[in-house]
């Protein structure tokens, strides 16, 4: 096919990290980005070019766009970390060469040309060739969300304990760990913020759905924790609900914190606990994952394929947008729950 010379985008219009961080709502686009025309990049040896089918609006994405995440902005690039698209053109590589043709799955977030465009530039090691059974939906949600699930329960397996704590209970990431928790009989404790959403995480999975804005939520949780005795708490919030229930949970408990969607500051209630009773807190990012453990990556892909492919599991669709639209209609898509929202060029 003709490759355009130019292509539209949404442009980063911030350079670096912000230094008044807002938090995770997206109120607006237009102070981080712009809708405009950038030539269409040419892939590196190692790289691909990717005709954009469908991108991905992920937590992560918004905390970028705000300067807020572990990597800075590089101003008047374009945005989005995730999308799925048909290679165009490669650079000399081997491998990279072998990819051309085909439908994929992919990240930007090394090369600064990201998905929310007509065309993008990736690395071809972390590109994901996709099975004709797995939907553009799924495959533009392919990785952030999925090998997250799958690496962040493999932790839960390790410990041999069968209860453990998520916070950001109907995000699209705990749905999925709570599917893989069903299966394999363990029991998660999920955190929501509205009580509609208790009955559909109760039915994929969660043996129990606190809602943390219930008045007797403290005393909910801290029957839980006595009765199952979590020691992993997988938490995407942080601030003082994470706090409360750190603080509420037994000894040797582990704080994986992978996210931060409460702007709110996180105080260690007791840090004595980290002495007497050895609990730990850690962090949780897919990229050094993926970097660490090699050898997990191609047995994890495969599984969310197969995993998308035959039903197990299968994305929740809140809006598929234009990209024209999208400065205009993302906001308010994303400040609605239980779905993912999508930009399509």
């Amino acid at each position: 096919m003709a490759i355009p010379s130019d292509m539209k985008a949404l442009l980063l219009t911030g350079d670096g990290y912000t230094r008044t961080p807002s938090g995770s709502a997206l109120e607006a686009m237009e102070p981080y980005l712009k809708l405009g025309s950038i030539g269409v990049p040419t892939p590196g040896p190692s790289q691909v070019l990717i005709k954009v089918s469908l991108a991905s609006i992920n937590p992560s994405d918004v905390m970028f766009i705000k300067g807020q995440y572990g990597q800075p902005r590089a101003k008047g690039q374009p945005a989005g970390f995730e999308g799925v698209g048909t290679v165009v053109a490669s650079g000399h590589e081997p491998y990279a060469k072998s990819l051309i043709g085909k439908r994929i799955a992919f990240t930007t977030g090394v090369t600064n040309w990201g998905a929310w465009a007509d065309y993008a530039v990736a690395e071809a090691a972390g590109c994901i060739p996709l099975l004709d059974t797995v939907r553009d939906e799924d495959g533009a949600a392919m990785i952030v969300n999925p090998l997250t699930a799958l690496a962040m329960f493999d932790i839960v397996k390790e410990t041999g304990e069968k209860a453990f704590i998520m916070t950001a209970g109907a995000s699209q990431l705990c749905k999925l760990i709570a599917g893989l928790a069903k299966e394999a009989g363990f029991r998660p404790i999920v955190t929501v913020r509205r009580d509609e959403q208790i009955p559909l995480l109760k039915e994929i999975g969660a043996a129990h759905v606190l809602n943390e804005k219930a008045p007797d939520f403290k005393a909910a949780l801290r029957d839980v924790v006595k009765a199952e005795q979590p020691r992993i708490f997988l938490d995407a919030v942080t601030g003082p609900l994470a706090s409360a229930i750190f603080d509420a949970m037994p000894k040797r408990s582990r704080w994986i914190i992978y996210g931060r969607l409460d702007p709110d500051t996180t105080v260690i209630r007791e840090p004595g606990q980290m002495i007497f009773q050895h609990k730990h807190i850690e962090g949780f990012w897919l990229v050094e994952w993926m970097r660490q453990f090699r050898d997990k990556r191609s047995p994890a892909i495969m599984e969310a394929q197969k995993r998308f492919s035959d039903g197990r599991w299968s994305t929740d669709v809140t809006a598929v947008l234009p990209l024209d639209e999208a400065m205009a209609k993302a906001p308010a898509e994303l400040a609605k729950p239980n779905g993912k929202v999508f930009i399509r060029p």
